[in-house]
């Protein structure tokens, strides 16, 4: 584990998109430096960075230079290349560990790490073949969804299995990849905590946020969810459990589904994130310490900040030309607007988001900490 970074040092960050430009951003009032490194392309974060690398990610050599210019390494998404972490642990140290990325990078080893932990997932079967799938659908039932193992993120990398679909042509559309069967959740909604662990095991994990979903992108996020206190407590609980079970450093998300059971709600682990999250941008304008800055104290070994919400939060995603409209939003009294300075803008493509925080009487338990 690394010494407590002292204000002037410099923080490594794999990837150089929208995550990692607002860690930049977070770093810099806090008087430390960043050095992002990400192969060509539209590297947002390169524009608010003290030093910038493009290279590939599997180039030993720049990694090893970038290494030596950095007091620790963290990381803006969860599909680092095997070959990237093994270069960089033995010269630096990495947070989150190599090991909490090993096990949410497999979905499988994620779904197998999550009910080892004594927490409730959707029920689940490997795939691995034509008739792992048949075997699956005949034990989980359709409609079912089948997700490759690795890689995917806002709806790719995976593909419905409804009762007209053809099972050897839903495989061939994930090119044949491990991949795992997942029974279809009744869900009410999603929700998700967005939680810090410090170097020292304390947790600080923000208030519940419910999220809507539109073709598998998140586009709205409220603060508080809509959630009985007894699932509200859970959702917070599992959060803080898996961070711990991971023995984690930084920042991470957990999504949730909100299923109910005889009348009550309950909530189901639906997959870690671990990274600072889209659902937790909220928290630059509407908490007392964003989660971009609360990643940047644990992985510095420093105190974790208050995660306190400041009233009721509404923010939205502006998904490709929706960031078009950004004089109107200017305009917009209380709308706290934040663009990701990418080059193009495309469809499906996030480009920025905007945040309203609502007035309220937040009591004195928004958030929770361990």
């Amino acid at each position: 584990m690394p010494e407590v970074l002292s204000p002037g040092a410099t923080i490594g960050i794999l990837g150089g998109g929208q995550l990692a430009r607002m860690m930049a951003l977070a770093a810099a009032p806090l008087g430390l430096k960043c050095h992002i490194y990400a192969p060509e392309g539209d590297n947002p974060a390169f524009d608010v960075a003290a030093h910038r690398t493009v290279a590939r990610y599997e180039d030993a050599a720049a990694l090893a230079r970038f290494a030596a210019s950095v007091s620790v390494v963290t990381y803006e998404f969860e599909n680092v290349p095997a070959t990237t972490a093994s270069v960089l642990a033995p010269l630096v140290p990495v947070l989150p560990g190599p090991q909490a990325l090993a096990t949410t990078q497999d979905r499988l080893t994620e779904k197998d790490f999550i009910r080892a932990t004594g927490l409730e997932t959707p029920a689940y079967r490997a795939v691995d073949s034509d008739a792992d799938l048949v075997a699956a659908v005949e034990a989980l039932g359709r409609p079912a969804v089948l997700k490759t193992r690795r890689m995917g993120y806002d709806g790719k990398g995976q593909v419905m299995i409804r009762p007209e679909t053809d099972l050897a042509n839903a495989r061939r559309t994930l090119g044949g990849a491990p991949a795992i069967l997942e029974a279809f959740v009744p869900f009410e909604r999603e929700v998700s905590v967005v939680a810090a662990r410090g170097r020292d095991g304390t947790v600080h994990a923000f208030d519940v946020c419910e999220n809507e979903h539109r073709d598998h992108i998140l586009a709205r996020t409220t603060v508080p969810a809509r959630l009985a206190p007894a699932a509200r407590h859970a959702a917070l609980e599992h959060a803080a459990r898996l961070a711990t079970a991971l023995d984690y450093v930084g920042v991470l998300a957990v999504e949730f589904f909100v299923v109910r059971v005889e009348g009550m709600e309950r909530v189901l682990v639906n997959e870690i994130a671990p990274r600072v999250h889209n659902s937790g941008h909220w928290t630059i304008d509407g908490a007392q310490t964003s989660q971009f800055e609360q990643h940047i104290r644990a992985i510095a070994g420093w105190p974790l900040g208050a995660p306190q919400r400041l009233g009721r939060i509404v923010m939205d995603n502006l998904i490709g030309a929706q960031a078009d409209d950004w004089q109107t939003l200017l305009a917009s009294p209380g709308a706290h607007l934040h663009l990701y300075g990418k080059a193009e803008s495309r469809p499906g493509r996030k480009m920025g988001h905007v945040t309203r925080v609502f007035a309220e009487d937040v009591g004195d338990e928004p958030g929770e900490t361990r």
